[in-house]
C-alpha cells in the first residue's frame, strides 16, 4: 500500500501524521511511504530524516494525495483538501464531524473511506488512539488555566486568584 503524509494546513498545527519511526516500521512491513516536503519540520523532522528511513519526498500535497492509497494526517481535512481526496482512498485522521457539516459533506462528496482515530476501539472496547490525546489535554489544562489567570490575559493575576478563589468569578 502507498501511504501518504501531507503537511498539515490547519492554522497553528505543527504535528505530522507519521514520525520517521512510524515510516520506518511501515516500510519494513512492505509499504511505500510518500511525505510532502517539510511535513515534519514543525516537530524537528527534516526531509532528510524521512529519506533516511526510506520515504519518498514529494513537492506538493496534491502529489501526495494523487499518489497515496491511504492518507495519514493529524487533524481533520481542511476545505482546501476536500477536493484532493478521491473515491476509495483511505483517510486516517482525527475527524470532528458533528460540529462541522461542511467537512462531513466534503468527505461524502469525495467518496473516500474516512476512518476517525477517535472511533478505533480495541478488543476491550477501549479507545487506544483517543486515550493518549485525552491524557495530554488533561495535563495541559492546568498550564492553560494558569496562563488564563495571568493579568496579561485579562485574568486577576495567578497569585491573587490562587490565594483568593472568589476573585475568579
Amino acid at each position: 500500500m502507498r501511504i501518504g503524509v501531507p503537511k498539515e494546513v490547519k492554522n497553528h498545527e505543527y504535528r505530522v501524521g507519521l514520525t520517521t519511526l512510524s515510516v520506518k516500521e511501515l516500510i519494513s512491513a512492505g509499504h511505500e511511504v510518500v511525505v510532502e516536503t517539510n511535513a515534519g519540520v514543525g516537530i524537528g523532522l527534516t526531509d532528510a530524516h524521512y529519506k533516511e528511513v526510506g520515504a519518498k519526498i514529494l513537492a506538493t500535497a496534491k502529489e501526495v494525495f494523487d499518489t497515496a492509497d491511504m492518507i495519514v494526517k493529524v487533524k481533520e481535512p481542511q476545505p482546501s483538501e476536500y477536493n484532493l481526496l478521491r473515491e476509495n482512498q483511505i483517510l486516517f485522521t482525527y475527524l470532528h464531524l458533528a460540529p462541522d457539516p461542511d467537512q462531513a459533506k466534503g468527505l461524502i462528496d469525495s467518496k473516500c473511506v474516512a476512518i476517525a482515530y477517535e472511533t478505533v476501539t480495541d478488543e476491550r472496547g477501549g479507545l487506544p488512539l483517543l486515550a493518549p490525546m485525552s491524557e495530554v489535554a488533561g495535563r495541559m489544562s492546568v498550564q492553560v488555566g494558569a496562563w488564563m489567570l495571568e493579568k496579561s490575559q485579562g485574568g486577576k493575576g495567578a497569585y491573587q486568584a490562587l490565594n483568593r478563589p472568589e476573585l475568579l468569578f
